[in-house]
């Protein structure tokens, strides 16, 4: 009998989903990762042992397939964290174009909807489970040149609190981590930027961005029982970006 937790954990081919596998998996966690790329899963089932799908967070009968394979190899599904989405471009919102506004709610809104939705309906009737699901910390604040963006953070936020509502009576925990800005292949250019990157770290408290590193243990922590009494939370993870 199986007695490792079974993490789904979707964004796994880079970034902080990436980084959440590898920290998930180091700890015992039997994983399922799932990414768009499919070139660069193989390597995660190598690094982390667990089974590997190429799916579109987007697409509901891909993920309700995802989901249902996890249930067929595992029999059950412990935990999910769900870093999947886009930053499609910085512009005022008079110049941004409907696909892009669009495009950016479907991936992280929508997705996360879906990625929940199917989990939920698994987890419920186990009468246990742990999601998260990620924010931003322009899930609470505005953010210039990023409507499309923040307006989609910003539901990510309410949806994970309409969840842990939802849900939470069932033994289902729903939380959203906040990230500020982290060291991620999208955000990389923005980083490494001599007058974007220099006022980052001066605006951050701490002085530096997050490493995914440091966003993964936020994550592996809240689906851990050290957190069973934590649900419907907001946590950022920001340097004290929001301090100020």
């Amino acid at each position: 009998m199986n007695t490792k937790k079974v993490t789904l954990v979707t964004g796994a081919a880079s970034g902080i989903g990436r980084a959440t596998a590898l920290k998930l998996a180091e700890r015992g966690d039997q994983l399922v990762c799932t990414d768009f790329a499919s070139a660069q899963l193989q390597e995660m089932k190598d690094l982390t042992g667990g089974i590997c799908i190429a799916a579109d967070v987007t697409n509901e009968s891909e993920v309700d397939a995802l989901i249902a394979t996890t249930i067929a190899e595992y029999g059950r599904l412990d935990g999910v964290v769900h870093c999947a989405g886009i930053e499609e471009s910085f512009v005022d919102a008079r110049e941004m174009t409907l696909e892009v506004f669009e495009k950016t709610m479907r991936v992280n809104v929508t997705g996360s909807f879906l990625v929940a939705r199917a989990a939920g309906r698994v987890m419920v009737p186990q009468a246990s489970g742990s999601i998260v699901l990620m924010g931003s910390i322009l899930s609470t604040v505005g953010y210039g040149g990023n409507a499309a963006y923040t307006a989609s953070k910003g539901a990510v936020l309410q949806l994970g609190r309409a969840l842990a509502v939802d849900w939470s009576k069932f033994g289902v925990r729903i939380n959203v981590v906040g990230p500020g800005p982290v060291a991620t292949p999208m955000s990389q250019a923005s980083i490494d930027d001599p007058v974007r990157g220099a006022w980052l770290r001066e605006r951050i408290p701490i002085g530096r961005p997050a490493t995914t590193d440091d966003i993964a243990g936020v994550c592996a922590f809240l689906l851990s029982d050290e957190a069973s009494y934590i649900t419907g939370t907001y946590l950022p993870v920001d340097g004290g970006w929001l301090a100020l």
